[in-house]
């Protein structure tokens, strides 16, 4: 699966959602923002304005899921979360397995030298872009 133009990652969560950015060619991320949200439809509505603004072609979303494969706490949410996206969004959203990214930008971020609990923010969009740079990398040559 090769994309021409701006991929959107997702980190989603019950209260926050960290956002990455590619580039035009979709070869590389970068965080964007932590974006608050209230529900399915804000998030919805906030998605959407960011793909316009962006020009995007598809969005990312990082799917929250055990090692061993089973389902998580907050899975069911991000489930409702995902479908609502599909449903609502004009671009594809693609769902990603997370596993690991919020411990690789828990890393990023305290090797950047910030402090994990005044960043939480920081590490909602850093997140967001560890995943959808290993999205962009396994999916680079397909």
């Amino acid at each position: 699966m090769k994309f021409s133009g701006r991929l959107l990652g997702l980190d989603l969560g019950r209260k926050r959602v960290g956002v990455a950015l590619s580039d035009e060619t979709a070869s590389i991320a970068n965080p964007l923002a932590t974006i608050a949200i209230r529900d399915r439809n804000d998030l919805a509505a906030q998605v959407g304005g960011l793909v316009r603004e962006h020009r995007v072609v598809a969005v990312v979303t990082g799917y929250p899921i055990r090692l061993d494969g089973t389902a998580t706490s907050f899975s069911l949410q991000a489930r409702r979360q995902i479908d609502h996206l599909k449903a609502t969004l004009t671009v594809p959203v693609y769902e990603y397995d997370e596993r690991f990214t919020s411990a690789i930008a828990q890393r990023a971020v305290h090797d950047c030298g910030k402090k994990l609990k005044s960043n939480r923010t920081d590490l909602d969009k850093v997140a967001a872009a560890v995943m959808l740079n290993d999205f962009i990398a396994r999916h680079a040559d397909r």
